[in-house]
């Protein structure tokens, strides 16, 4: 009996640890959603409750963020019907060629002041120094900017002495090339979003509040769909209450997938990253980053958009920093984007609401202050009406 007793007591202790460690390794469990629609078979899964994860072969997953970041309250999950939420019908976006033409007749049906007012400068019977004054002052409130303004003025001066004769056909077509010439055709306006060899492109869309981002970003989205992109979202503006849903409702129209925090206030660099993340390990083509609306003239906030790109530069290189603008702020809108390429190193331009009271002198306006393309316009509130720029384009939209 004596020889029994310390073999059950050691049995008892056994099952006492035992007993502690079954509450641990519960609370470290974490549940597994998978992506919706088809994946590639080698593709890894997305770990809802914080963590973007390969699992090895036992199960087990490790967790790694870059000093600083804080990855806690992370959702890296896609809402569905199993979170009891509404299914949203899978869209397919419009081809991008029709767009440009739809988007083409709706610029021509604008408020547009610069083309057609310049036209009927030009083709007067006489043009004095009083005609070219309104020209110039046509230019000008066109938002066309000082310079450029000087720049157009002086060389149609120089085309209507040697011309001579003036009528409407040869003004116009006078016109255009020098527009054509100021706009600036051998721009490259080709978005970056060309997967790497092992790391997909990594794309950042920033700017003021209001201006319309998430929207955007969302229509971008549709974009590289239709061209047959794999894209990913990440849901980095986490102050502005409900943006994150509004994003992820954006993503599965056309069925892509959205990295976001379930925590209001999240950082927003932790959301980045695990995007980039979630991309990497997904093989997607474009991860998508959406920021948050910030004022130009807040230092902390700018400094914050900077440690983003950092943060999200610590995985994989950022490839296009796009600076979504209203083309309706005019000269304020020049202002912004000087103080955002100062911090993020702006590589396109988005221009939005270009189909209301903008004007389209803003397009040079702003290329000429920053040396950057405007890469998409925005004519419409649709979920297609998002289009490449097309210099040739514009300019007949404006002076038809």
């Amino acid at each position: 009996m004596n020889d029994i007793l310390p073999i059950v007591l050691s049995i008892l202790a056994a099952l006492v640890v035992i007993g502690g460690l079954i509450p641990v390794l519960l609370k470290t469990r974490r549940n597994i959603t998978r992506y919706p629609g088809t994946r590639d078979a080698n593709d890894p899964e997305i770990r809802s409750g914080g963590s973007t994860a390969v699992a090895d072969r036992d199960g087990t997953i490790e967790r790694k963020a870059p000093e600083g970041v804080d990855l806690e309250g992370l959702d890296t999950t896609v809402p569905d019907t199993a979170a009891g939420l509404e299914t949203i019908p899978v869209e397919t976006p419009l081809p991008v060629a029709g767009r440009l033409t739809r988007l083409r007749e709706r610029l021509v049906r604008s408020n547009n002041i610069m083309g057609k007012g310049l036209l009927a400068l030009l083709s007067s019977d006489r043009i004095d120094e009083s005609v070219w004054d309104e020209v110039e002052e046509t230019l000008l409130l066109a938002d066309l900017g000082t310079e450029p303004t000087m720049q157009l003025v002086d060389a149609l001066r120089e085309r209507v002495k040697v011309l001579g004769t003036r009528t409407p056909e040869h003004v116009k077509a006078m016109l255009r090339e020098e527009l054509i010439k100021l706009v600036d055709p051998t721009m490259d306006r080709s978005l970056n979003v060309q997967r790497h060899a092992d790391k997909p492109a990594v794309m950042m869309v920033v700017g003021v509040n209001g201006v319309g981002k998430t929207t955007t970003v969302g229509k971008l989205a549709r974009v590289l769909v239709a061209e047959d992109k794999d894209v990913l979202l990440g849901a980095a503006d986490t102050f502005r209450a409900a943006a994150a849903e509004q994003l992820a409702t954006w993503g599965q129209r056309v069925g892509v997938p959205t990295v976001k925090s379930d925590i209001d206030g999240a950082d927003p660099a932790s959301v980045a990253y695990e995007a980039v993340k979630a991309g990497i390990e997904q093989e997607v083509d474009v991860v998508m980053i959406d920021t948050a609306g910030r004022l130009q003239n807040k230092v902390g906030l700018m400094d914050e958009l900077g440690k983003v790109k950092r943060v999200v530069e610590k995985l994989a290189e950022v490839d296009e920093v796009l600076l979504v603008l209203d083309a309706t702020t005019g000269q304020n809108g020049l202002n912004q984007a000087r103080v955002f390429s100062e911090v993020v190193n702006i590589t396109g331009i988005v221009l939005t609401k270009l189909d209301g009271t903008a004007k389209g002198g803003i397009v040079v306006a702003i290329q000429k202050t920053l040396g950057v393309p405007v890469k998409l316009i925005g004519l419409g509130e649709g979920a297609d009406d998002l289009a490449p720029f097309d210099t040739e384009g514009f300019v007949d939209a404006l002076l038809n």
